[in-house]
């Protein structure tokens, strides 16, 4: 008998040999219909693949990511068998699940895919998934699996499969007519996949290496239920309308230049007022919280984040070296903040008595991304950050990661997302060489995060080999209107980089003593949050945050005067806007505010400006009446 560990504790008893799926039934016929896969003893495995020693369980369904990820690996696998069939003589590559769907690598011969051909895949795709056919894994050797795949003339599986250690265990997975070269895992059988779009046709290089073979990449989606693939689709259209690149644009809130060059944003000024606004809100919080604004320079010598292991890890990232005419002097652009903060909190000494010292900036960092990764605001080369780092004692440490967290919790509120996850990213334990520092410093760090998260209730997720490379973090993992998840703020643990820089203050004991750190960022990076924040609004900001909150139309241009003493009685009083002075009729001016997107649009005629007032419309509400000035002010604050 082995014993098995479910996720709230208890422990079952079960023959050698039994599979996670039995485990599953046992609970009930229900859990075991929307059983995935599994995780046992933290790796994800068929749901249906013998256990043959005591082990800790967790059941996967499709509310799982990494149930979803065996659900689109097999859907990988069987979009393979439907290509073979339609395209006899194809040969394939890698075919992987990512974040939402999968992709396979094939070279297609003298055949040529696009995405006219979707639909007879697509086809052919669902008619197999109907056969029902399972999922069998198949332990072969090295010299087998060779074998095999020259039998078959696939010279893809072949480099990949010579690359193996010649004792490694390797598998194979069948299904119907199909055998690939895989670790799996994948689900009971094909029936479960219910619903299939092929979403995208690309070209990618074998390997990446682009002196290679030219593969086609088709990515495709699926479903277990047909009404899921339609809200997809339905949110995929609704995705397009809020594209931040569109809306970004239509609105004149940001731009790119090729002269400037790719991945460089530049603000435009209804953008500007936008990103000032929002960073004036995290500057009052801060200074009310105790953090002091610091600056520092755009660029650093190299030996500056050779000290601080940014290079080390991130070297290939940055952008090259900026050289000097004085010899052997380098510069880099700055690729991160923390380094910087280090040396001001080092360039003089400090009592106990001082700390926490919380210092802040709002500091632009460049890294170099491959131009096929840029995309808009969410992908950039040069981003800001609302970055803060705390040097405290250990005993203060939990007091200080609290008051971050309630900090980061109000922002995140206060800009309108409500449903969030707090993801504690902890180093893989497996991988201990992708981190610095000492093993008694990541432990003291972690178990710090996730005492804090406990005292204040807050529900978590562990993730391992999602820390930081210096030290373990609490992500706040964000989901927009249309149901996205993205990681905005972040707050991370460190007993390193002090270390590293040798920082000190003195004790009460009167000897020297390392600070603790915490780096935090409630926005993360500008350029991504302000992205995010326009498609979860579409375009809608909240009204303390909007650039612009009226339109003024006067319906001819005699009236034109009485709207700047209206637009200027209302600045006074801290409201914003324009005058729509074009040669229009009232008519085009409402629909093109609205099209902007203009919360209040205030028409002036006869009426309003022999009277005082204005009459107010909502954007997308219609006609409120007509109203003092006074009154459309108090109308606006008590909005705010």
């Amino acid at each position: 008998m082995i014993n098995i560990t479910l996720p709230d504790g208890s422990v079952r008893s079960y023959e050698s040999g039994a599979t996670s799926m039995d485990v599953a039934k046992s609970i009930s016929e229900g859990l075991a219909r929307n059983v995935l896969s599994a995780r046992v003893n933290g790796e994800v495995w068929d749901a249906n693949r013998p256990i043959e020693q005591d082990a800790k369980i967790e059941l996967l369904t499709w509310r799982d990511q990494d149930g979803k990820k065996t659900f689109w690996h097999s859907s990988a696998h069987l979009m393979a068998e439907a290509l073979e069939a339609v395209y006899p003589g194809i040969k394939f590559g890698t075919g992987p699940a990512i974040d939402n769907g999968f992709y396979y690598d094939v070279d297609p011969g003298e055949h040529k895919i696009s995405s006219d051909d979707f639909p007879k895949i697509e086809q052919k795709f669902l008619e197999l998934a109907r056969t029902k056919s399972p999922f069998v894994r198949k332990p072969i050797s090295k010299a087998d699996a060779l074998k095999y795949f020259s039998d078959k003339g696939d010279e893809y599986k072949i480099e990949l499969i010579e690359k193996r250690g010649e004792d490694e265990a390797l598998s194979l997975y069948a299904h119907g007519n199909f055998v690939d070269l895989c670790r799996g895992p994948h689900i009971e059988h094909t029936g479960t996949i219910k619903a299939v779009k092929l979403t995208n046709v690309a070209g990618a290089f074998w390997q990446g290496d682009d002196s290679r073979q030219q593969m086609t990449r088709i990515y495709g989606i699926t479903f277990p239920k047909q009404k899921e693939l339609k809200e997809y689709l339905h949110l995929l259209e609704e995705a397009k309308k809020r594209d931040h690149r569109k809306l970004g644009a239509e609105l004149e809130l940001f731009m790119f230049s090729e002269k400037v060059g790719a991945g460089l944003p530049i603000w435009l000024p209804k953008g500007t007022a936008l990103r000032t606004r929002l960073e004036d809100f995290l500057k009052k919080e801060q200074i009310k919280r105790g953090y002091q604004p610091v600056i520092t320079p755009h660029i650093g010598k190299k030996d500056l984040y050779v000290t601080s292991g940014h290079y080390e890890k991130y070297g290939e990232d940055s952008f090259q070296p900026i050289h000097t005419p004085r010899e052997g002097e380098e510069f880099l652009l700055k690729p991160m903040n923390c380094p910087h903060h280090c040396e001001v909190f080092g360039h003089r000494p400090h009592s106990y008595k001082e700390l926490p010292i919380r210092i802040a900036e709002f500091g632009t960092v460049y890294r170099y991304e491959q131009s096929g990764e840029l995309h808009g605001l969410t992908r950039v080369r040069g981003f800001t950050q609302d970055d803060a780092h705390i040097f405290c004692t250990p005993d203060q440490l939990k007091e200080e990661f609290l008051n971050v967290l309630d900090l980061t919790m109000h922002v995140i509120k206060k800009l309108g997302f409500e449903d969030f996850t707090a993801q504690i990213s902890l180093r893989d334990p497996e991988n201990k060489q992708k981190y610095i520092g000492s093993d008694e410093n990541w432990e003291k760090a972690e178990q710090a995060i996730i005492d804090a998260t406990k005292e204040v209730g807050l529900e978590t997720v562990t993730e391992l080999g999602e820390a930081a490379f210096y030290g373990p973090k609490l992500d706040f993992m964000v989901k927009d209107a249309l149901k996205r998840s993205w990681q905005l703020g972040t707050i991370q643990v460190d007993y390193n980089l002090p270390e590293r820089f040798e920082l000190e203050y003195v004790g009460a004991d009167n000897q020297s003593h390392r600070p603790v750190m915490i780096h935090r960022a409630p926005f993360g990076s500008m350029e991504r949050f302000i992205g995010v924040l326009i498609e979860h609004c579409a375009g809608k900001f909240p009204l303390w945050l909007m650039p612009e909150q009226f339109a003024l139309l006067p319906i001819s241009d005699r009236f034109i005067p009485y709207c700047e003493k209206v637009k200027a009685e209302l600045a006074a009083k801290d409201v914003r806007g324009y005058i729509d002075d074009r040669s229009e009729t009232i008519g085009k001016k409402i629909r093109d505010t609205e099209l902007k997107k203009i919360p209040f649009m205030l028409i002036v005629g006869e009426k309003e400006a022999e009277a005082g007032q204005v009459a107010l419309r909502v954007q997308g509400d219609g006609d409120k009446g007509s109203m003092s000035v006074q009154e459309f002010a108090a109308y606006i604050e008590e909005r705010l």
